[in-house]
C-alpha cells in the first residue's frame, strides 16, 4: 500500500472514530435537560411560591439553559400535599415545599421542617450543615429515592388567628383549626378538632365558618392572605414553628445523571435560595406587623399553663415517633441535643439582647 493512500486510511479511520464515539459523547455533555418542579402552594405566593420560582429560574440561569426547571403549583400538575408521591413515582422531578407536609409518609420528617419549641431559623441550618442533620436527612429520604436540599427558613411563626380566647386548656376543647406538624397534634391531643389545609382554602374556611381557627405562617403572608379580616385574636409566637425549614427534593437518579458541574449548580442555588428566603421572611415580617396592628387585631399570648400543656403534649409525640425504630432516634437525639444546648445559649445572648434592645427603642 502506497505511504498516502495507507495515511489517508488513517484519516478516514480517525474520523469514524471520532464520529462514532467522540462526538455523541460531546453531544451527551451538551444535552440540554428540562425538569418539572413541583410546590404545594400556589405561584407567586410570598417567601414561599415566589421562592420556589426563583430557585428554578436561578438553576435554569447559571447552567445557561442546560437544565430548565419548569415550575407547577399547588394543584397545576398534583395535589398540594402530593408532592412527595409525585417525586417518588416519576410524575415530576423535583419539588419545592417543607418536609413535615409528607409527614404521613414519615412522621420524622417533622425534624426537619420544626419541631415545637425546637430550633430557631439559623439553628436548623447549623444543625443540618455542622451538626450531622443533613446526612441523617439523607439517609431518611433514601426510602423515598429523592436527595433533599436545605433551601430556606421561615423563621419565627405566628400561634394563629382565633374567633375566641384562649385562655386555659379548657378554652381549646372542640376548637376546629388549621394546624400543621407536630404542634397540630399536640392541639389535638388537648382537644382541639385538627385539620391541615392547603395555603388557598385556608381564608375560605375561616369565611364559611368551617374552621374556628388558623395558623398559617406569619405577618407577611398572613396580611397577603387576607386573614385579618376573618379573625379577631392574633396569636404569637408560633410554640410549634420556631423557625421551619423550606427545602428543595430532587429524584436521586436523576440528580445523580447530571455532570457534576450541573450538580454543583444545583446545591449552590439551594444554599442562595436559603439565605435569601430567610432574609425575604425576616425583612417583610417586620415590614408587615404594623399594618396587621393598624387594623385593630387583638394580639395575645397563650397563657402560661396552655403552653405548659402544649410543651408536655409536643413531647410526648416526638418521643413516639423517635421510638418507631433505630433511624427515627438518632433524628431525635441528634437534634434534641443541639435543641438543648442552643436554650442555653439562645437565652443568654439572643434572648437577652432582643429583650434589652426593645428597652432601648420603646418597645
Amino acid at each position: 500500500m502506497k505511504r498516502r493512500n495507507f495515511l489517508k486510511g488513517a484519516g478516514l479511520a480517525a474520523t469514524a472514530v471520532v464520529g462514532g464515539i467522540a462526538a455523541p459523547a460531546i453531544a451527551r455533555a451538551q444535552e440540554n435537560i428540562t425538569w418539572r418542579m413541583v410546590m404545594p402552594w400556589p405561584k407567586g405566593t410570598p417567601g414561599l411560591g415566589a421562592n420556589g420560582e426563583k430557585f428554578a429560574a436561578r438553576v435554569t440561569k447559571m447552567t445557561n439553559g442546560r437544565l430548565t426547571i419548569n415550575v407547577y403549583g399547588a394543584g397545576e400538575l398534583v395535589p398540594a400535599f402530593e408532592c412527595l408521591d409525585a417525586v417518588e413515582q416519576g410524575v415530576a422531578d423535583l419539588a419545592h415545599g417543607t418536609p413535615y407536609y409528607w409527614a404521613g409518609k414519615d412522621a420524622a420528617l417533622n425534624f426537619f421542617s420544626t419541631i415545637p419549641f425546637g430550633l430557631m431559623g439559623w439553628e436548623l441550618s447549623g444543625w443540618l450543615r455542622f451538626g450531622g442533620g443533613q446526612a441523617l436527612w439523607e439517609e431518611l429520604y433514601a426510602q423515598f429515592n429523592v436527595l433533599p436540599l436545605y433551601a430556606g427558613n421561615t423563621g419565627m411563626q405566628a400561634g394563629g388567628w382565633f374567633n375566641k380566647e384562649i385562655n386555659s386548656v379548657a378554652d381549646l376543647q372542640g376548637v376546629k383549626m388549621r394546624y400543621a406538624g407536630i404542634g397540630g397534634e399536640a392541639m389535638r391531643r388537648l382537644g382541639a378538632n385538627v385539620t391541615l389545609l392547603p395555603a388557598a382554602e385556608i381564608l375560605p374556611a375561616l369565611q364559611s365558618g368551617a374552621i374556628d381557627a388558623a395558623e398559617w405562617v406569619g405577618p407577611w403572608n398572613d396580611f397577603a392572605f387576607g386573614l385579618t379580616q376573618v379573625a379577631k385574636y392574633y396569636y404569637t409566637p408560633a410554640f410549634h414553628e420556631p423557625g421551619t425549614g423550606i427545602e428543595v427534593f430532587i429524584a436521586k437518579d436523576k440528580f445523580d445523571a447530571l455532570p457534576e458541574d450541573i450538580q454543583e449548580i444545583v446545591r449552590v442555588a439551594a444554599q442562595a435560595n436559603a439565605e435569601e428566603t430567610l432574609a425575604d421572611f425576616a425583612f417583610n415580617n417586620i415590614q408587615a406587623y404594623p399594618a396587621i396592628l393598624e387594623k385593630g387585631i387583638d394580639v395575645r399570648h397563650f397563657p402560661d399553663d396552655v403552653i405548659l400543656a402544649l410543651a408536655e403534649a409536643s413531647q410526648a409525640a416526638v418521643e413516639e415517633i423517635a421510638a418507631k425504630n433505630d433511624l427515627n432516634q438518632r433524628i431525635y437525639t441528634s437534634y434534641m441535643d443541639f435543641v438543648k444546648k442552643s436554650a442555653i445559649y439562645g437565652k443568654e445572648f439572643e434572648a437577652t439582647g432582643m429583650m434589652q434592645r426593645a428597652k432601648v427603642w420603646g418597645a
